[in-house]
Order: C-alpha cells, then sequence, then structure tokens
C-alpha cells in the first residue's frame, strides 16, 4: 500500500468512526475527542488509539469492541487495534466545536 492509499484507508476509517456514538451522548465519538489517534501500516493494519469519557463508562467493554468490528469491515482493513489510553485525561475541551455546539458548551 504507498502513501496515497494508506492516507484514504485512514480517511475511510474516519469516516466509519463518525458514524459511532456514545450512548449517553447524542454526539459521535471522533467529534466527542474520544480518538486520539489513528495510525496506518503499508499492509493495511489499523492502530487507533482512544480513551473514553471516564474510565468507569458504562460502555468501556463494548464500545473498543464496536469500533474494531466497525473498522474491520472495511475491505482494504487487514487486522485493527484498538488500543485503550487514558492519558492525557479526556475532558470537554477535546470535544470540536461541531461537538461542543450539539451539546450547548458554546
Amino acid at each position: 500500500m504507498n502513501e496515497e492509499q494508506m492516507q484514504l484507508l485512514g480517511e475511510k476509517v474516519v469516516e466509519v468512526l463518525h458514524s459511532i456514538y456514545d450512548p449517553e451522548i447524542p454526539v459521535d465519538i471522533y467529534e466527542l475527542g474520544l480518538i486520539y489517534d489513528v495510525r496506518v501500516s503499508e499492509e493495511g493494519s489499523i492502530e487507533i488509539d482512544m480513551t473514553l469519557t471516564s474510565p468507569s463508562c458504562p460502555v468501556a467493554e463494548t464500545m473498543p469492541e464496536e469500533v474494531k468490528q466497525k473498522v474491520s469491515a472495511l475491505d482494504e482493513v487487514k487486522d485493527v487495534d484498538v488500543i485503550m489510553v487514558f492519558e492525557p485525561t479526556w475532558t470537554k475541551d477535546m470535544m470540536s466545536e461541531e461537538a461542543k455546539l450539539e451539546l450547548g458548551f458554546l
């Protein structure tokens, strides 16, 4: 996979992430700032660093699995590794302007 294909695949992964919502907040996990990094390898492997709004979040078990399953469904993806990180700690400041507006923080 060349650099352009890797970039296009990364964009497709971000599209998928926009389709996944935190069940308690009506905003997708990407706009919420829960995705810290998406890395695409030349082989089509995906690594996603993500966090939760709180380590005790009720979807702590299911959300990473949903991310993995939905991203794995992309044809070009060979495998997906979702890495849960809690540093830096998620704050409302990590939300996009769109998410802040949607939730009435602006």
